[in-house]
């Protein structure tokens, strides 16, 4: 699916704590999978598995706060953006959701999986952070730099031209970086300043408390929930802790494993998730 395609079918939710933006594709009757993305991306990353998803499933991307479409909040923790989720939900009136999270987002899907199993249908993580790796230690001098206020600037400055932004930041989430649209580029760096410094709060706000009080709702977690894990992000997301969340999550089935793949490998390589999810889904 292309840039234009999904961005038009953006929507937004006036919501107690401001407005949510969020893109819907799929039959308003079909079962809801809700995906949730990670810091400095948005909805958009998801826009190749939902075109594969969406004839038997209304899929449900999110922009998280200071992401896509949806502005800023007050408070920019994870345990936070778990209630933004909460908010989207009710509003659509979704009930029961399959939810899927990748990155910062996984942490944010187990943070309202712990709060709100009664509205889950089931859980599908891909790399993500989890308790006693949240953030990563290879994460860390980012967090340090966002509490000293001097990460927002550089990150804005890849927005200059499509050289920096396929070298910037996020590039090396990516196997190959240099076949990302610049459309994409756009989005993700795009909001000026202004953005960058809303971005930069919800990295220093990453507190891994608030995972770590998701740990007893986890341990209760039945729900059934499906692993994929891209093996290539051994310095941040290595394999081994996706086996610590099926030890941790009982609904948890085998961790199936990705070979080569990178963090964002959902929106790069959606035919080694999409498979996994019908056949978790049954549908």
């Amino acid at each position: 699916m292309d840039v234009s395609t999904f961005t038009a079918r953006r929507r937004s939710l006036p919501a107690g704590g401001g407005e949510i933006a969020y893109t819907e594709f799929g039959d308003a009757g079909a079962p809801a999978a809700l995906f949730v993305h990670g810091l400095a991306t948005g909805g958009l990353m998801w826009r190749h598995v939902i075109e594969q998803l969406s004839g038997t499933t209304r899929c449900i991307a999110i922009d998280l706060p200071a992401h896509g479409g949806t502005p800023a909040r007050a408070d920019m923790s994870v345990a936070a953006m778990a209630e933004v989720l909460a908010e989207l939900c009710g509003g659509l009136g979704l009930g029961e959701v399959d939810l899927v999270g990748n990155d910062t987002g996984g942490a944010i899907c187990q943070i309202f999986a712990a709060r709100y199993p009664g509205g889950l249908r089931s859980l599908a993580l891909t790399n993500c952070d989890t308790d006693g790796n949240f953030p990563p230690p290879e994460f860390a001098p980012m967090v340090e730099l966002a509490r000293q206020g001097k990460l927002a600037e550089g990150f804005a400055g890849v927005a200059a031209g499509p050289a920096s932004r396929a070298a910037g930041p996020l590039a090396g989430l990516y196997n190959d970086p240099a076949t990302v649209p610049d459309e994409v580029w756009r989005e993700y760096y795009g909001g000026g300043l202004d953005r960058a410094r809303d971005v930069e709060r919800m990295i220093a706000a990453l507190d891994p408390a608030d995972l770590t009080a998701a740990t007893p709702g986890l341990r209760a977690l039945r729900v059934p929930t499906l692993i994929v894990w891209g093996t290539a992000e051994e310095s941040n997301f290595g394999v081994k802790w996706a086996y610590q969340l099926r030890e941790l999550i009982p609904g948890a089935r085998d961790v199936i494993e990705v070979d080569g793949a990178k963090l964002l490998f959902p929106e790069e390589r959606p035919g080694d998730l999409v498979p996994h999810l019908r056949e978790f889904w049954g549908r």
